[in-house]
């Protein structure tokens, strides 16, 4: 495909592009966000569904985390500077954005962590209502972490895992199902799974329902307190912007807070942690979540990102990830050659995340092209160009750019 055609091409949509900046009420955001590369040069950064970018504020925050609070107060920030109560202030920072009230949420460890937690926990809530619960299903194409640690509670519980299409879980749960594990939005694909259909046929079956949150918070409405999760974990360094190996959080509805029993009964968790006490007795509420001393550092550069959300609906991020993502589809179709790449991702927005998979034939040597090109994505083995829109920072002139020059490459590379 020659630059004249393109040029002729693309008239329409970049002035459409253009529009749709200028109108869009997230824009003044992106200012809040570093996206220049090593160069300054402004790059096209469509892999916030991997690793958020860094917003301005962190930096600032950190050294002064680092150079007064840890280096002049030293043990005293654990009182003065509010170190000790920060998993659960931050953790009702992220509850805003998930759709859950103060005090449901704790910030801390990983991800796979907390999905052990979370299993565990709900398999001895269930089993509370009766023995023959002994079966945990799971969504089949989950993140592979999340399938290992369920396997792990059902040894632990002396259960056996099921493993079923995320779509086919309403069907398949049933008297022996103690809980239903499903990813909210498939890691591969950018499928949006029916998070309150598949909760309340949970709940009808006399189960609960733990939901990954990993590639829904902070890119649409998750509504957990409005939907009767029960538990549910995620991430912090996608689409809310966290840092490399920002701490996660788990969700513990109010309810099953006085049941929930973590196979994890760390000091933190305690209802006296000082008293040192041999035996263990649980803190009330999302406490009980905790586990170990905060990873303090992470934790508060966490919060400094967090800040970007306070004036953010997240129904306008979700309505500017839709335009998003159809735009770039559109773009695509019109600019990269017909046959060559293919969506894998739901075209219906009830079905659709934040990210648009695209199969194709030389996707390894095609992404590390586009990335060299100052077009950020990823690949996943085999055939797969993942795309991430982050709607805080990513704009329509870009997602325009980054489909000309995924056009241009897929013109060479073929």
């Amino acid at each position: 495909m020659s630059d004249a055609t393109i040029s002729t091409d693309a008239s329409d949509l970049t002035d459409e592009a253009a529009a749709l900046d200028a109108a869009d009420e997230l824009r003044a955001k992106r200012d809040a966000f570093t996206l220049e590369d090593e160069t300054g040069a402004d790059t096209v950064y469509l892999d916030g569904n991997s690793l958020g970018a860094l917003p301005r504020a962190v930096p600032a925050r950190l050294a002064d985390v680092v150079a007064r609070e840890w280096g002049q107060l030293r043990i005293r920030s654990w009182e003065e500077s509010g170190w000790w109560t920060a998993p659960e202030r931050i953790g009702d920072r992220v509850g805003r954005i998930v759709g859950a009230a103060p005090g449901q949420v704790v910030v801390g460890d990983s991800t796979s962590v907390n999905v052990f937690k979370a299993v565990v926990a709900a398999v001895r809530i269930a089993q509370e209502r009766g023995a023959h619960r002994d079966q945990i299903v799971v969504d089949e194409a989950t993140f592979p972490t999340d399938g290992y640690i369920a396997e792990s509670a059902a040894r632990m519980t002396g259960c056996t895992v099921r493993a079923v299409a995320a779509g086919d879980v309403p069907t398949a749960v049933g008297p022996r199902t103690a809980v239903a594990l499903v990813n909210h939005v498939d890691y591969r694909t950018g499928r949006l799974h029916d998070l309150p259909g598949t909760t309340a046929a949970v709940h009808a079956a006399g189960a609960l329902a733990v939901w990954d949150l990993c590639h829904s918070a902070g890119a649409l409405p998750v509504g957990l307190d409005a939907h009767g999760v029960d538990l549910a974990v995620g991430c912090t360094y996608k689409y809310l912007n966290g840092g490399p190996g920002a701490p996660a959080y788990l969700y513990v509805a109010r309810e099953h807070q006085p049941r929930f029993d973590s196979p994890l009964p760390g000091w933190n968790s305690h209802a006296d942690p000082f008293g040192m006490d041999t035996a263990y007795t649980p803190a009330d509420g999302a406490v009980r979540g905790r586990v170990g001393t905060p990873d303090i550092l992470s934790m508060l550069a966490l919060e400094a990102a967090l800040e970007v959300w306070d004036d953010v609906p997240i129904e306008a991020v979700r309505a500017k990830s839709l335009a998003l993502t159809d735009f770039f589809l559109r773009c695509v179709e019109r600019y990269v050659p017909a046959g060559r790449v293919r969506s894998v991702t739901p075209a219906a927005h009830a079905e659709r995340g934040s990210q648009v998979a695209l199969r194709c034939a030389d996707a390894g040597p095609a992404m590390a092209e586009l990335v060299r090109r100052g077009v950020v994505g990823d690949f996943r083995r085999p055939d797969v160009l993942r795309f991430g829109f982050t709607p805080l920072y990513t704009g329509f002139a870009e997602v325009e750019r980054a489909a000309r020059v995924l056009a241009d490459v897929l013109d060479e590379v073929g």
